[in-house]
């Protein structure tokens, strides 16, 4: 059977094959207010959702996943300098409170950066989907 083009398949405006899935009514209702929510009909929702559970459209971007492997170590970083600062403080030495102030403050920084960068990229992601599923 020879490959389809996944872009090309996506973008065609008639979608000829049927899938079918079975959903509680509870289930069903979550779906379909997702959807909604996402500004699209449960069909477009759950390809969507589908092609990119598949691997075939993912959700993010390389320069998405570049940003998380960045946020990643910057964590890593600030895990590291809290664990030191609570070693000191458990083995009895003394810790300035400015060292501490610091360390938090970097840890919220890094937080707060990574809610940012996930809403943007959750908000890229849905302008996307709303753009490709028809």
């Amino acid at each position: 059977m020879k490959a389809t083009n996944t872009s090309a398949a996506v973008k065609s405006t008639r979608k000829e094959k049927v899938a079918h899935i079975r959903l509680s009514q509870d289930e069903f209702c979550a779906v379909e207010a997702a959807a909604e929510r996402a500004g699209l009909s449960v069909s477009a929702f759950i390809r969507s959702l589908s092609l990119e559970g598949a691997g075939l459209r993912p959700f993010l971007t390389e320069a998405d996943r570049a940003i998380i492997g960045l946020l990643a170590r910057d964590m890593r970083a600030i895990g590291s300098n809290l664990n030191q600062v609570a070693r000191a403080i458990n083995a009895g030495r003394s810790v300035g409170a400015s060292d501490v102030a610091n360390v938090v403050a970097d840890a919220r920084a890094v937080a707060n950066t990574v809610v940012v960068e996930l809403a943007d990229m959750t908000q890229r992601a849905a302008t996307a989907r709303r753009g490709r599923s028809g």
